[in-house]
């Protein structure tokens, strides 16, 4: 029987697209995810548990697992989300990023090729990439788009183009049927919350200091998440083979901006006096090589294929504060262990330097 497989499909994009298509995919779904610190069984429990999808616990790096996997089923869709995606992890620690975000798309890739040889019509390999491929962008440059040279400044942001460089050339050696879609930052539920907004979510909600790295300047293109699903089910649904789709929220704000909405509104969710949690935010050193700004050109998933995102940033943040503080269970199960030492290694010693 036919399938989709969703790889990551645990972490914060991957669970909310799985959730989305689960209701409607044509064909049964197989989640694989490794369940490091970022995956969270949680996030999809209730799929799991009605059956509506099949969750295989398994390792992208792990190349006998995948050939026995896609020997085991017809996959007609593989939507790959799973990587190492953070920009501070990458610089404490590079080679995880490698074997995953490189090593384990090349073993997907195989996988998927050695399975589909001589029957690549009507299958597809959509590959989840990241607008960091681009490098930074000055306050006057015009946004990046499918032209842009790639320029990467991080040991994350270079993983993942040596990925979408053996997407690309899967299809052009060997005919493989494969899209690439380069994405802004993405906020919404279900996030790790050691990226930005959900930091700062909590962070303020616990009283805790709001470690805000340089002049908090830097400028991001948000995207919401299911803004993002919707993207990606029409790619499936409507692009073209062999493209490559950037695809942005059109939302371009500073880190503080985000940073001092947020407080605002936990401070008057837990009636607090105005903007009570803006004392909390401390300027950090900023982490080697941070990308000013990011910025995305959504034009030709528009033009081509009418999609354009519906939420807007800063209407959007009062939901999600309420979200986290109706999740606190979800957040207590995620902050792991391994999450807490990460936060101690680092920003502790940025904040001492405040203090």
């Amino acid at each position: 029987m036919s399938a989709w497989l969703i790889t990551g499909g645990a972490g914060f994009i991957g669970s909310n697209f799985v959730r989305a298509v689960a209701a409607d995919a044509p064909a049964p779904i197989v989640v694989l995810d490794a369940l490091t610190y970022s995956g969270n069984l949680a996030s999809i429990a209730e799929l799991i548990e009605a059956r509506r999808i099949q969750f295989v616990h398994a390792d992208i790096r792990d190349p006998d697992t995948l050939t026995e996997l896609f020997a085991r089923h017809d996959f007609q869709r593989v939507v790959h989300f799973a990587a190492e995606s953070h920009v501070d992890r990458s610089i404490l620690g590079p080679r995880a990023f490698v074997e995953t975000n490189v090593v384990g798309t090349l073993n997907l890739l195989a996988a998927a090729r050695d399975r589909w040889q001589g029957n690549f019509a009507q299958r597809l390999f959509l590959h989840i990439s990241t607008d960091e491929v681009f490098g930074t962008l000055a306050a006057t440059e015009p946004p990046f788009n499918e032209s842009t040279p790639y320029a990467p400044n991080s040991p994350y942001a270079a993983s993942k183009a040596a990925s979408d460089h053996l997407v690309r050339a899967w299809h052009h050696t060997y005919g493989f049927p494969a899209i690439i879609t380069n994405c802004s930052n993405n906020y919404g539920p279900w996030q790790f919350p050691e990226k930005l907004i959900p930091l700062m979510i909590l962070n303020a909600i616990e009283g805790r200091e709001l470690p805000v790295y340089g002049d908090g300047l830097q400028v991001r293109d948000w995207l919401h998440v299911a803004d993002h699903c919707d993207a990606l089910r029409v790619v499936l649904e409507r692009g073209t083979v062999g493209a490559t789709y950037c695809i942005g929220g059109g939302q371009q704000h500073t880190n503080l901006q985000v940073v001092s909405s947020i407080c605002d509104l936990v401070s008057e969710r837990l009636g607090q006096a105005p903007r009570a949690a803006r004392r909390l935010i401390r300027h950090v050193e900023d982490r080697p090589g941070h990308d000013r700004r990011y910025a995305i050109d959504s034009g030709k998933v528009r033009r081509e294929l009418g999609w354009s995102p519906r939420f807007d940033l800063m209407a959007s943040l009062p939901e999600l504060v309420d979200w986290y503080l109706a999740h606190a269970d979800w957040v207590a199960g995620i902050r792991s262990g391994d999450y807490l030492r990460f936060y101690e290694q680092q920003y502790s010693h940025r904040l001492r330097k405040t203090s």
